[in-house]
C-alpha cells in the first residue's frame, strides 16, 4: 500500500470482470463451483482493501444476464454463494456503514430467485455518508440491458410530458444507470486473460483505462491491485483532447 500513487494521481472507481474461477478449479482437478467459492473470497479481500486504500467506488461483475446459460447446477452454486454473502452482507450492514462503505446490488434484479431478490433490498441501506466508499455487487446484469433500462425509464418522462424528446441529454440516460450518483468507472480490471468487457459498464466505460493480467481470480491479490493502480498512474488520460506532448 506504500507504493500507491498520490491521491490525485488514484482512480476514484475501479470496475473488476472477476474471471477465470473455472480454470483456476480446472487447473487443480476441482469442481468448477470450487473456483466460485475462493473467487467469493477474494472478492471480500479486494473489497475490504479497496476501502483501506480510500478507493470511492467498486462495481464487481459477479452474475451477468448472459451466465444463466452455464449449466443449472453451476447456476445452483453461485445462487447459493450469492446468497450466504448477502445473508451475511444483511447481518453485518449497520457494523459496514460504521466502518464507511455500503453495498449496492446492481442490475436485473427481478430476474433473480425470490430470496435473492428480498436479500439484495434488506441488505443495502440507503446512503448517509457521501465520504463512505460504495461496492456495487452486479447481479443479473448486462451492460445493454442497463442502457434499455435507462431508456424506458426516459420513454416514460416523454410519454408524461415531462422531457421533450429534443431535449434528452446523456445526462438523462447517466441519471437511468445503476451506478448514477457515481464516478464512472476509471480503470476496469480483468483477470484470466481474456480481452473483453463482456457487457460490463458498456455506457459507464467510455474513458475508461484498462488493466488485463492472465492470473486468475481466485489468485488475485491486493498486490495485484496496486499493480493495476500503479500502471493507471502512469498513463495520459485524454477524455478525447490532446496530451501534454502534442500542445
Amino acid at each position: 500500500m506504500s507504493n500507491l500513487p498520490p491521491k490525485e494521481f488514484m482512480p476514484k472507481h475501479i470496475g473488476i470482470i472477476m474471471d477465470g474461477n473455472g480454470r483456476w478449479a480446472r487447473e487443480r482437478g476441482l469442481p468448477r463451483t470450487e473456483g466460485h467459492v475462493q473467487g467469493a473470497k477474494v472478492f471480500k479481500q479486494i473489497m475490504d482493501y479497496g476501502h483501506d486504500i480510500g478507493l470511492e467506488a467498486m462495481t464487481f461483475y459477479a452474475f451477468s444476464t448472459e451466465n444463466w446459460k452455464r449449466p443449472k447446477d453451476e447456476i445452483k452454486a453461485l445462487m447459493q454463494i450469492f446468497h450466504e454473502y448477502l445473508t451475511e452482507a444483511d447481518e453485518t450492514k449497520y457494523e459496514r456503514e460504521k466502518r464507511g462503505f455500503y453495498l449496492r446490488v446492481i442490475g436485473d434484479v427481478s430476474g433473480l430467485p425470490l430470496t435473492l431478490q428480498l436479500l439484495a433490498k434488506s441488505a443495502c441501506l440507503a446512503m448517509n455518508n457521501k465520504d463512505a466508499m460504495v461496492v456495487n455487487m452486479a447481479l443479473n446484469y448486462g451492460g445493454r440491458q442497463e442502457i434499455v433500462h435507462a431508456v424506458q425509464q426516459i420513454a416514460e418522462k416523454v410519454k408524461k410530458g415531462e422531457l421533450d424528446p429534443k431535449d434528452i441529454s446523456e445526462d438523462d440516460i447517466s441519471a437511468g444507470m445503476y451506478t448514477a450518483g457515481l464516478p464512472d468507472p476509471d480503470l476496469i480490471i480483468r483477470p484470466s486473460g481474456e480481452l473483453r468487457l463482456s457487457n460490463f459498464l458498456t455506457w459507464q466505460s467510455a474513458y475508461s483505462e484498462f488493466w488485463f493480467d492472465d492470473i486468475a481470480w481466485p489468485d488475485f491479490t491486493p498486490d495485484d491491485l496496486d499493480r493495476a493502480i500503479m500502471d493507471y498512474a502512469k498513463r495520459d488520460r485524454r477524455f478525447g483532447g490532446l496530451s501534454e506532448q502534442d500542445h
